[in-house]
């Protein structure tokens, strides 16, 4: 009967182990923000320095890459949990895609989990192709495909969950706050009164004896006029998180679907074509047709059901073309505009750049880089 007990009790602290470690771990990430945020900035930047170095560094620079990219995602949910824990007047004030994302990812547990298993993907997808190059090209465009196809169809169902709005990049919120703001607010109260205010720095807030509440310090006087700017509310803070972003129908959605499933057609068209050569335009003016006809399709429709046209939109829809536009640039990258220009342009800035101080380091990155650009797909990937 006690050698049951004593299993019993064992196989209880046995389970309750990795709750506890959690917990630690979480409790040790927001007391330490800002050099867990510095230590994941540090990575992504060994990241650019491994390819070229030795035999397979590029195999070794994305597994670095994507499990930096996967514990960040992580170490975002526990920060999103402590600051959601701060006081009302301390939290960070969110950008529209803060308010946007984290009011679906609250409000509906299906969008967390698609938008998690999207994020995920595109921060492996990489990986999962150069473990599938080395079982033949076949393998590799198959991977390929597959991994665009699951894209889209999480993309089709986001769209269809949040009521035919146009997708952001990325679905999930960002990290868009100070981490230093939650390390201090996770001293503990004894540290406070311990501390006389005469040995507090100048800059710090005023707790009231009575209420316990905070008052932020003043602004410096030359800094009025900014202090004053960033307490002013806009139109898109007072909307609703969902009113952010208009909902499309009719040419708008067609255009908004032919957005999502571009990637699919490009990397089949590049599969079917790949194998006559690298040097076709076909699969590259597919692609980029599809994407600059879904781009004018949807500016088309917003001109004509918002009133005011383009200038109607939100600050949120602005950043979103803005960013599709910027993305537009990588189809300089990929394909046979690369091939047969873009390759042999940076050849030559490269060859240009050997043997002078400093600049002889980035081109020597820019070679080890063309590697990627040169053998992958997804190296230039946007979506």
């Amino acid at each position: 009967m006690d050698f049951s007990r004593q299993t019993s009790s064992k196989v209880s602290e046995a389970l309750s182990l990795p709750p506890k470690w959690l917990s630690q771990y979480s409790e040790f990430i927001t007391k330490n923000a800002s050099a867990v945020s510095q230590i994941e900035s540090a990575l992504r930047s060994l990241t650019y320095i491994i390819p070229g170095r030795f035999r397979e560094s590029e195999i070794a620079s994305e597994s670095i890459y994507s499990g930096v990219q996967l514990l960040s995602l992580y170490h975002d949910s526990l920060l999103a949990k402590a600051v959601a824990r701060l006081p009302p007047a301390q939290r960070p004030h969110p950008t529209p895609h803060s308010r946007y994302t984290r009011f679906w990812t609250q409000n509906s547990p299906t969008y967390r989990r698609i938008a998690l298993t999207l994020q995920m993907i595109q921060y492996t997808e990489l990986l999962w192709e150069m473990a599938a190059k080395r079982r033949g090209e076949k393998v590799r465009w198959r991977v390929i495909v597959l991994l665009e196809a699951i894209k889209a169809v999480c993309r089709l169902l986001l769209l269809r969950l949040t009521n035919s709005r146009p997708l952001l990049s990325p679905p999930l919120p960002q990290r868009e706050f100070d981490p230093s703001a939650l390390e201090d607010n996770s001293n503990s109260p004894s540290d406070e009164i311990e501390s006389p205010p005469s040995e507090k720095s100048d800059d710090a807030s005023w707790t009231m004896p009575r209420t316990g509440l905070s008052l932020p310090s003043l602004p410096d006087s030359s800094d009025i006029s900014s202090y004053l700017l960033s307490k002013v509310l806009t139109a898109d803070d007072i909307k609703p998180p969902k009113a952010l972003l208009h909902r499309v129908t009719g040419k708008g959605e067609l255009a908004e679907c032919i957005y999502i499933l571009r990637p699919v057609i490009y990397a089949l068209a590049m599969s079917y074509w790949n194998s006559k050569g690298k040097s076709s335009w076909r699969p590259w003016l597919l692609g980029i047709s599809i994407e600059y006809g879904a781009r004018q399709l949807a500016k088309k429709d917003f001109q004509e059901r918002l009133a005011g046209g383009l200038r109607g939109l939100t600050a949120l829809e602005r950043e979103e073309l803005k960013k599709r536009g910027w993305n537009m640039g990588w189809w300089l990258m990929r394909g046979a505009f690369y091939e047969n220009i873009t390759k042999a342009w940076i050849s030559s800035v490269t060859r240009k750049l050997k043997g002078k101080p400093l600049l002889d380091v980035l081109g020597g990155v820019i070679e080890d880089y063309e590697f990627l650009w040169d053998q992958y797909y997804f190296s230039t990937a946007t979506l």
